[in-house]
C-alpha cells in the first residue's frame, strides 16, 4: 500500500469509530432532555431518576465521543496536510463556527446539567439540558456543511495565483441541498440511534421486572418517537438520493451496480456479482422501477451507466478510473435501507402492544428489543460508507483527487505504525466504553440519599450514587 491508501484506512478508522458516538449524543441528549420536561411539569421523582439514568449513558458517549473527534481532526494538518491547505479558505468558517459556537455551547451547559442538579433554579436547569441538545444539533450542522462541501462545492471563487477555492457566499454553503438534505437525514438518524438504544435499555430493565415497570414510561417515550422518525428517515433518505443522482451520479450508479444506462430501471433486492464491468451478476431479485424512483423521483426516469458516466469524466477530467468501489457501494446501501426499513417495523410492532396495554408483557418483543440495539450503528455506519466511498477518487468533488490531498512528509512506515496505535488504543476506548454503558445500563435506577428501593428487603443496605 502507498501512503495514500494508509492514510485513507486510519481516516476511515477514526471516522467511523467517532461516529459511533455522534448519533447516540444527538439523539440521546433530546430524549433526556424530554424526559427532565416531563420531571420538571410533573414533580414525579420517578421521571427525575429516569432523566438521571439515561442522562449517565449520555454523558459516556459525550466524553469518548469527544476524545475521539480530537484524535480525527488532528488528521488534517498531520496526514492530510495538501487537503487542509486547499480547503482551508472555504472550510475556515464553518469550522470555526463549530468551535467557537456549537462545541463551548454544549460542553458549558452540559457543565451547568451535570452539577447543577439542587443547585440551580429547575427552570434554568432545564434550559440546561435542551441548550445541550441544541449544541449538539448545530456541531453537526457546521461539520455536515463542511462536508457537503466536499461532496458538491458551492459559494466559492477562485484564486487566480494559487488556484485554491476562497469561500464567496457563506449562505450558499448552509443552503446547499446536499447540505440541507443530508442533514436533516443525520438529525432522523440521530433521533432514530437515541430511541432506540433508549428502548433497548428499557427493555432489558422490563425483562427483570425491577423497579415498578418505571421504565415502561422511557419505552413507550422511545416508541412514540421512533414511529415517525423512522418513516421519516426513510423517506428524507430516498429523496437525498434524488439530490445525489444530480450532483453525484457515480455515486447512485454504484450503489446499483448499474454499469450500462437504463430507463425504466430496476433495483435489485439481492445479487452475487456485479461489481467489475466484466462481471455479470447471478441471482439477482429486482423491484420494477424502483431504482428509477430513486434516483430520479420519476417511475420512468433515466439512470446513467457507470461505463457511460467513467467515459464522461475522462473527456472531463482527464485519463483515469472514476469509479468507486461497486463491492462497498452496493451493500453499504443495501445494510442501510433494510435495517432501517426493519428498525420501522420494530416501532409499529411496539406501537401496537402499547395500543393493547402488552408491552410488558410481550417477552418476545422485549427480547429483539433489546439486541435491536446493534441495528442503528451499523446502519449509521454503512451510511457515512456509502456516502464517503461514493466520492472516491475525488476528496473534493471534481476540484481535488484524494491522492493530490494527502501530506508527502509522512511515510508509509509512520502511517503503519500510528494506525497500529490507534487501533490498540481504541480497542480499549471500546472496551472501557461497553464495560460502562452495559454497567450503567444494568444496575437500575439511582437512588435519591435515604431512599430506599420499593421491594427491597430493609435488613438489606440500600445502594445510593
Amino acid at each position: 500500500m502507498d501512503p495514500t491508501d494508509l492514510a485513507r484506512i486510519q481516516f476511515a478508522t477514526t471516522t467511523i469509530y467517532h461516529f459511533v458516538f455522534v448519533p447516540v449524543t444527538i439523539g440521546l441528549a433530546f430524549l433526556v432532555a424530554v424526559l427532565h420536561t416531563k420531571w420538571y411539569r410533573s414533580g414525579k421523582e420517578d421521571h427525575k431518576r429516569l432523566t438521571r439514568f439515561f442522562g449517565h449513558l449520555l454523558l459516556i458517549n459525550i466524553a469518548v465521543g469527544v476524545v475521539t473527534g480530537l484524535v480525527q481532526e488532528f488528521q488534517f494538518g498531520m496526514n492530510w496536510s495538501a487537503y487542509s491547505r486547499f480547503v482551508g479558505d472555504v472550510f475556515g468558517a464553518p469550522l470555526a463556527m463549530e468551535g467557537l459556537a456549537a462545541f463551548f455551547l454544549e460542553s458549558t451547559f452540559l457543565g451547568l446539567w451535570v452539577f447543577g442538579w439542587n443547585v440551580l433554579p429547575r427552570r434554568i436547569h432545564l434550559a440546561t439540558i435542551w441548550l445541550v441538545a441544541v449544541g449538539a444539533s448545530l456541531s453537526a450542522a457546521f461539520i455536515m456543511a463542511a462536508n457537503s462541501w466536499m461532496q458538491h462545492p458551492v459559494g466559492y471563487t477562485t484564486d487566480a495565483q494559487t488556484g485554491r477555492p476562497q469561500l464567496s457566499s457563506i449562505g450558499a454553503l448552509f443552503t446547499n441541498p446536499v447540505f440541507v438534505w443530508g442533514y436533516i437525514h443525520v438529525i432522523l438518524a440521530s433521533l432514530l440511534t437515541g430511541a432506540v438504544l433508549m428502548l433497548a435499555v428499557s427493555a432489558w430493565q422490563l425483562r427483570r421486572n425491577e423497579h415498578g415497570g418505571l421504565f415502561r414510561g422511557s419505552a413507550k417515550l422511545a416508541i412514540i418517537v421512533l414511529v415517525p422518525v423512522s418513516f421519516l428517515a426513510l423517506g428524507v433518505g430516498s429523496h437525498l438520493g434524488v439530490v445525489e443522482a444530480e450532483y453525484q451520479p457515480m455515486k447512485i450508479s454504484a450503489a446499483e451496480a448499474q454499469w450500462e444506462t437504463c430507463q425504466p430501471c430496476s433495483f435489485s433486492l439481492f445479487q452475487i456479482g456485479g461489481g467489475r464491468r466484466d462481471e455479470d451478476p447471478t441471482q439477482v431479485l429486482e423491484v420494477p422501477h424502483l431504482l428509477s424512483l430513486l434516483a430520479t423521483g420519476t417511475w420512468n426516469g433515466e439512470v446513467e451507466g457507470l461505463n457511460q458516466l467513467q467515459a464522461a469524466d475522462v473527456q472531463q477530467y482527464g485519463q483515469g478510473d472514476y469509479v468507486p468501489n461497486v463491492f462497498v457501494q452496493y451493500w453499504s446501501m443495501r445494510v442501510m435501507a433494510y435495517l432501517g426499513s426493519l428498525i420501522t417495523l420494530l416501532a409499529l410492532w411496539g406501537a401496537w402492544l402499547l395500543y393493547r396495554k402488552k408491552l410488558k408483557e410481550s417477552r418476545l418483543f422485549l427480547a429483539v428489543a433489546t439486541w435491536a440495539v446493534l441495528a442503528p450503528f451499523l446502519m449509521n455506519t454503512a451510511g457515512w460508507m456509502l456516502t464517503e466511498n461514493g466520492r472516491q477518487p475525488w476528496i473534493v468533488q471534481g476540484l481535488m483527487k484524494t491522492a493530490d490531498g494527502v501530506s508527502t512528509s509522512v511515510s508509509t512506515t509512520e502511517l503503519a505504525i500510528s494506525i497500529g496505535v490507534l487501533v490498540a488504543v481504541y480497542l480499549l476506548l471500546g472496551i472501557v466504553y461497553l464495560f460502562l454503558m452495559l454497567r450503567y445500563a444494568r444496575r437500575g435506577l439511582e437512588l435519591e440519599h435515604g431512599e430506599e428501593e420499593p421491594g427491597r428487603d430493609p435488613r438489606t443496605p440500600a445502594i445510593t450514587y
